[in-house]
């Protein structure tokens, strides 16, 4: 600990004199790139928080300050130099890992020209009409199930839709891509040999990884990392070189914690990170590439993300002859049991390859999928619509079954039957038409007839009479056909609904019946039958006529026969005798004529008020019960066919 601040006092007081002008030493490239790995071992080991942190920040001004100095001397800078320059639009911090890099760059590399400045940021990442009307559909179907799904149904929508809208706004010439592995899988030593220097720190230790670094090969993707939540300090630049610069320019390279990490916020990081880039590096040994936490919790979930991820088979140098083919082989049935499609012969899938970071050893493959992989400036889009499809596939049960729904006419007709019922419009009818007859029987029936009727109903006592039921009783009857009634046409009409949607039908038909009962009681007092008397046909007053006349023809004869008893007139019984008997018969005969010729008119009448009652019924079941079912379901209906458009099958929905 002595040695490393006695030598840090000596560094700071060489550069001191250094910029008073005195002359200065300059050490050996062996030197300069073994002193920062002498300091790093020195800092993991401090006796203190706080005291490693002061000597972090003694090291780092040190380094940035004989960094300044080697600059002035040489005329010339690297690829940190151009991070560390003040004002510049990306701002590339030059942390303990950054100074061993350049150190490393310095001592055993020519120096590089730096990267000329961007004039104009990177155009926006640009949707195609396909997608762009997915997303559309997949927002309009949210807003539109806002208020029938609870938040956490709609929430992996919503941060999909975000996600997008977010991407959409940032490089379109950039692809962010994550190297994802379990603990020993040799990530991060791929991830430097990829970038040419040693950025991310590798060895026995673990976790070795705490926090994602990114590495980007050319500039303007600051704004992208930013999204990311990678502070400055783990931004780096790859050792800058022709073909590896044309080859992947526009990629952004992210090191990834282990996933498998016994610390809980690495794998937080992990999961957070992996819904945010384009595309992922999945890195397995020969060891654990058949783990099971790596295939159930991210290989098989991210099944549909195949054409943005590679899978590759690290550490192949340790395995003996063919064995390297056999456990790949392996490797690709797993993948195949977990859903992920392979691209093989040309088709979309998976990348599946076999390498070793240690001894470059199917680097180049690797290089030259990626490569292409990037130029394409296709895996951000790919991406978003593969979290399209994983949102639409989790919705699935709420919009989409395998039944036939909606609200029939069968449906529609028995429910008015059943209010039908329930107001009586069938007794409403028949008394009615009961009250037809009534009216035809006193404008027909002989005068004797009515009179004894009269005599009955105003000296008749109703007396020793049971009722069997009270108004009551038939009030509580008929609120409970109602009820009966509406129950049956909302669960007629949520059948084969998804939960969420059945249970709104039937609570729409649940506010419906509310009142139901007495708007249908008060409107049938007010299309029940008219106080006034039934219209008579034309034939009534001839029939009157007819009857008056019978009766006046047994007056006469019986009048004739008593005068005729009295010696009032001469004695001739067959006259009188005949008159009356024509009275008496024809009196009652015409009645039953009127009688018989009444039935047509009366069933009509009560056939007619009926109707009326049934129509007034199922008008109010209608407004306050049907109408809200018809809307639910409509809603519903626009919901599948936005459904279907973000799956890009609404022919086969529902």
């Amino acid at each position: 600990m002595t040695a490393v601040t006695d030598q840090d006092h000596t560094d700071h007081t060489g550069d001191t004199a250094s910029r008073k002008g005195a002359p200065r030493t300059e050490k050996p490239a062996s030197a300069v790139a073994a002193e920062p790995q002498a300091r790093g071992r020195n800092a993991d080991v401090g006796d203190g928080a706080g005291h490693g942190r002061v000597k972090d920040q003694q090291e780092e001004q040190v380094g940035r300050a004989r960094v300044k100095d080697e600059k002035a001397a040489s005329g010339s800078t690297g690829f940190a130099d151009s991070a560390d320059s003040e004002g510049s639009a990306d701002s590339w911090d030059d942390g303990l890992i950054a100074r061993r890099m350049t150190e490393t760059a310095d001592a055993g590399q020519p120096p590089v020209e730096p990267r000329a400045a961007a004039a104009q940021p990177p155009a926006p990442l640009a949707y195609d009409g396909p997608l762009r009307s997915r997303l559309d559909a997949l927002r309009e179907l949210v807003g539109l199930s806002r208020t029938r799904l609870d938040s956490g149904a709609l929430a992996e929508a919503g941060r999909v839709l975000d996600e997008a809208a977010a991407r959409r706004k940032l490089s379109g010439q950039h692809t962010v891509v994550a190297i994802a592995g379990a603990t020993g899988s040799g990530k991060s030593q791929l991830f430097n040999t990829l970038a040419g220097v040693a950025i991310s720190e590798t060895g026995v230790r673990r976790p070795t990884t705490a926090a994602p670094i990114a590495c980007s090969w050319s500039d303007g993707a600051a704004t992208l990392i930013d999204r990311l939540g990678i502070p400055g300090r783990l931004r780096r630049r790859p050792l800058q070189s022709p073909e590896a610069e044309a080859q992947l320019r526009g990629l952004v390279l992210i090191d990834l914690p282990d996933h498998d990490s016994a610390a809980v916020q690495h794998r937080e990081q992990v999961d957070r990170v992996l819904k945010l880039v384009d595309a992922v590096i999945w890195v397995v040994d020969p060891e654990k590439y058949a783990d099971a936490v790596l295939h159930e919790r991210y290989l098989r979930p991210m099944a549909g993300h195949a054409e943005v991820m590679f899978v590759v088979l690290n550490q192949t140098d340790r395995l003996p002859g063919e064995a390297a083919d056999q456990v790949l082989d392996d490797l690709r049935r797993l993948l195949d049991e977990d859903g992920i499609a392979l691209g093989e012969h040309g088709e979309p899938g998976a990348t599946v390859l076999s390498l070793s970071a240690l001894t470059g050893q199917g680097i180049p493959e690797l290089r030259e999928a990626l490569g292409q992989f990037v130029t394409e400036r296709g895996a951000a889009a790919r991406r978003v619509s593969a979290d399209v499809d994983a949102a639409a596939a989790e919705l699935r049960p709420v919009y989409a079954t395998g039944q036939r729904s909606g609200l029939t006419e069968e449906a529609r007709e028995e429910f008015s039957a059943r209010l039908a019922d329930a107001v009586g419009a069938t007794a409403a009818g028949e008394a009615a038409e009961r009250a037809w007859l009534r009216n035809a029987n006193r404008a027909c029936g002989t005068p004797w007839l009515r009179l004894w009727r009269w005599y009955e109903k105003r000296f008749d006592v109703p007396t020793g009479r049971l009722f069997l039921r009270t108004q009551a009783d038939e009030e509580a009857t008929a609120r409970q056909r109602v009820e009966q009634a509406v129950r049956t046409v909302s669960d007629r009409a949520s059948a084969g609904l998804p939960t969420p949607w059945a249970q709104a039908v039937r609570e729409a038909a649940a506010r419906g019946s509310q009142g139901l009962p007495e708007a249908l009681d008060e409107l049938a007092a007010r299309t029940g039958l008219s106080p006034s008397r039934p219209p008579r046909p034309g034939w009534w007053p001839l029939a009157v006529l007819v009857q008056a006349a019978m009766t006046l023809v047994q007056i006469v004869g019986g009048l004739w026969l008593v005068a005729q008893i009295a010696g009032v007139m001469e004695p001739n019984l067959g006259v009188p005798v005949l008159l009356m008997v024509a009275g008496i018969v024809g009196g009652p005969l015409v009645e039953w004529s009127c009688r018989m010729a009444a039935r047509g008119p009366a069933r009509r009448y009560g056939q007619e008020a009926e109707r009326r009652l049934r129509d007034a019924a199922a008008g109010c079941g209608r407004a306050r019960v049907l109408d809200p079912l018809a809307a639910e379901l409509l809603r519903y209906q626009e919901v599948r066919e936005q459904y279907g458009q973000v799956t890009q099958a609404s022919a086969g929905v529902g």
